[in-house]
Order: structure tokens, then C-alpha cells, then sequence
């Protein structure tokens, strides 16, 4: 039997559970510790798939790329697409003839990841000391092309480490890393372990320009500003050495950290998969977990902003939620990832969203929006909509201002639809 030794799970210094797989037979296991059971503390923790019981529990279905064969809410700590390249490149290093498995691969998350979730045994990894953004552009530029100067000696280096330790627990395909900026000293280190008020914590999206068909970032912090007229929550965010975006995480806040998981982890929908993939769920599942109606407001909000500006990859697990573990109750996370998500620089003949809205993923107009309004009891939805389009107007200047190029800027703004 392919068994993986068990880890535990931790949250806030209390173990919840351990985790278990087999990768033969393709089960995971998990088993809560009684004792937490027994104390009742956290107990909206995982508000879906886990049972709160204290025998064991098997799971078979979440096989795939998406889960990896772990429950959604673990799953959620992974890695995505640049992580796990990031990943796969320094551990064949370290250890060249060993296939490794996504449980083992939490040990290396450990207490570095996303969110409160921490696991164990860990392993440990040196200290870093400063963090030399433009070192690890140059060296993830290396790798990602898979040039022959890739060696060995290049991947061991103080900048890879720390992508590694620093950019595997940030999902997503483009490379991100999380840092850490002291508040007065302004130095900048690695943001896997450091967490307290005497740090600004950021995660960034690195500008690769050998990778980059156009200024993605740009493009993204442009977008951040024109959420910010719409009214929409996100976190504070900005450009570093005018090419890098930067956006404060929502999971370290007051110097701690905050459980969070995606839409997609709450409830075990693949993201990837469009029978699960609409607004429809998402607003189902924000009232499943009782969340105050300005978060449905808000939803409703994001919503609009994505159809007006075409951010179509607006998918499950861009859309999280915050665990609150005095009140023990979920909130709304702010909203991340908002951009524009097509390459401006190719023609499209056929598009369709992430998420579709009354069984349509493309042409959605007003009156589909508004059968959302109408369930869940938006106020002024039309006014919502109009306020939003008039955001609109101010692309131009903002994109301007941001130095993206009039190419850019004109073949965004034809993508842009108006719903009313």
C-alpha cells in the first residue's frame, strides 16, 4: 500500500486533524482530534464537506488536477500552475529520482502558505536574509524559458530559495511572490514567515519582459484604480519600481494570520469545470455561510465590474472568503485578481466567462443580471449598473497615467460592454 506517512493540521496552535493518502487505492483520509472536537472551538472552521465527527473519513472524488486528490480546503493550500514549476524545479534538484505527492508536498507549505492553515511534520528550509527583487526576475526568467543556462549552480542560489519558499504558496500561472516590507526601515524580505505590525505584507506579481507579450501589470494596476471608483473592496495595492504589482494581503492582517479559502475550496467545485462554474453558485454559497447582505451587495457589485470591463477569468477560486474566528462566522474577501484577462493584442472571435450568469457565458445582458438582483434582494441594482458603466470614462486617463501604450489602451476599452 502507497501509504503517505500522516500530517497534522494545525490552526492557531491547535491541531484539528490529521491527514492521511494512499496513493494506490486513491483515498484520502482525514480524522479530526477529539479533543478539538470535544472543545467546540472553531467549529464553522470547514463549514461544508468535513463532518464533525471523530471517526475516520475517507475521500474518492476530488482525483484531478484541480484537488489533486486532497479535500477542496486543503487542496486550497497548494500551489497552483506557477508554484508547482517553481516547485518541481528545486525539489528534482534536491532530491532527482523521487516522485513526491501533494500530502508530502504540504510539509513544504508547512506554516509558510496562504491563509491559517499550517501542517506537519515541516520541513525546514534556511533563513533568507534581503530580498533582491530584480535577482529573482532574472533567474525566473531563466527558468521559465527553460534556457540551458538553468543549471544547477543557478538554481541553488539565495534567489531561487527564496522564489521557492517565497512563490509556492501563491496560486495562480503568473509568477507571484509574498514579501515582507518593514514599515520603517522599508526593507524588504521574505514574506513565507514573517507576520506581525512591523511589516507591510505584500503579495507580488512580477513583470517577466521577455515573458510578457504586453505589460500585464500595468494593466492589472490600472484596473485596481478603476475598482477603486467603482467603490469596490480590495486591498491596498501599487506598482513596485513602476513594473511589479503589489497588492497588501488580505490574510495577514493586525500581525495575524486570517483563515481564508476560495469558493472553489469551500465547496469542492472545480473550478475548471463550467457545470459548477457560475455566479449562480457563488451567491448561493455566500448566503449558505450567512454573510452580512453588504457582502451580497458587494458580490453584486464585483459581478457587474467584471462583465463591464471583461474580466472573464473571474472563476471560483478568485472569489474567497474570510473566517472570523472570534465571531466564528465568513465574510466576504476583498476582491483579487481583477484585470483585464484577454491579450489585448490578439482578435478573438468567440469568448466565454469563467463564471456564467443564467446559463450564459456570453452576450449576458441586463435583464440576466437582474434575475440575481431580484433573488437575493440587491438594492438599486439598475443604479449599481449605471455606476459602474460610468466608471468606464475614466479608463483613458487612468491608463495613460499608468504608461500603458495607446495600442493597449484602445483595444481594451473596445472590449468593454455597456449592460443597460
Amino acid at each position: 500500500m502507497a501509504a503517505t506517512p500522516l500530517i497534522a493540521v494545525d490552526f492557531f496552535g491547535i491541531e484539528i486533524g490529521k491527514l492521511g493518502y494512499d496513493a494506490d487505492q486513491k483515498k484520502c483520509y482525514f480524522q479530526y482530534n477529539a479533543e478539538f472536537l470535544d472543545s467546540g472551538k472553531f467549529s464553522n472552521v470547514f463549514p461544508f464537506i468535513f463532518k464533525r465527527i471523530k471517526p475516520v473519513q475517507v475521500f474518492t472524488q476530488f482525483e484531478g488536477e484541480t484537488f489533486r486528490g486532497l479535500p477542496p480546503m486543503i487542496a486550497d493550500s497548494l500551489p497552483d500552475v506557477f508554484g508547482n514549476i517553481i516547485f518541481q524545479e528545486w525539489f528534482s534538484r534536491k532530491e532527482p529520482n523521487k516522485k513526491i505527492s501533494p500530502l508530502e508536498q504540504l510539509t513544504y507549505v508547512a506554516n509558510r502558505g496562504m491563509g491559517a492553515l499550517e501542517y506537519r511534520p515541516i520541513q525546514d528550509l534556511p533563513d533568507s536574509a534581503a530580498i533582491d527583487i530584480n535577482e529573482m526576475v532574472q533567474v525566473l526568467e531563466k527558468i521559465m524559458q527553460l534556457k540551458e543556462e538553468t543549471t544547477e549552480n543557478v538554481l541553488n542560489d539565495l534567489a531561487l530559495l527564496n522564489i521557492f519558499k517565497i512563490g509556492t504558496s501563491a496560486g495562480g500561472a503568473r509568477p507571484k511572490i509574498l514579501i515582507a516590507e518593514h514599515k520603517k526601515t522599508g526593507q524588504i524580505v521574505a514574506g513565507d514567515k514573517h507576520f506581525s505590525t512591523d511589516y507591510f505584507h505584500y503579495l507580488v506579481k512580477l513583470h517577466l519582459p521577455e515573458q510578457a507579450p504586453y505589460h500585464q501589470e500595468k494593466v492589472e494596476y490600472a484596473y485596481y484604480l478603476l475598482a477603486q471608483k467603482a467603490g469596490i473592496e480590495m486591498m491596498p495595492s501599487k506598482l513596485i519600481d513602476n513594473k511589479h504589482f503589489a497588492t497588501l494581503r488580505y490574510d495577514r492582517e493586525k500581525g495575524e494570520k486570517q483563515h481564508v479559502l476560495t469558493a472553489s475550496g469551500l465547496t469542492g467545485w472545480d473550478f475548471t469545470k463550467p457545470e459548477q462554474s457560475s455566479y449562480e453558485n457563488v451567491f448561493k454559497l455566500a448566503a449558505s455561510l450567512k454573510v452580512p447582505h453588504k457582502d451580497l451587495q458587494e458580490l453584486f457589485k464585483r459581478m457587474v465590474f467584471n462583465l463591464v470591463f471583461q474580466n472573464i477569468d473571474d472563476h471560483l477560486k478568485n472569489h474567497s472568503f474570510i473566517y472570523n474566528k472570534e465571531e466564528n462566522n465568513w465574510h466576504l474577501a476583498p476582491a483579487y485578481d481583477v484585470t483585464f484577462a484577454l491579450n489585448p493584442l490578439l482578435n478573438y472571435t468567440s469568448v466565454s466567462r469563467a463564471l456564467s450568469i443564467n446559463n450564459k457565458r456570453q452576450n449576458i445582458n441586463l435583464k440576466d443580471v437582474l434575475l440575481i438582483a431580484e433573488e437575493y434582494a440587491i438594492k438599486n441594482p439598475k443604479g449599481i449598473v449605471e455606476e459602474i458603466e460610468k466608471v468606464t470614462s475614466h479608463w483613458q486617463l487612468i491608463a495613460k497615467e499608468v504608461e500603458i501604450s495607446e495600442k493597449i489602451i484602445t483595444r481594451i476599452e473596445n472590449d468593454f460592454v455597456n449592460l443597460s
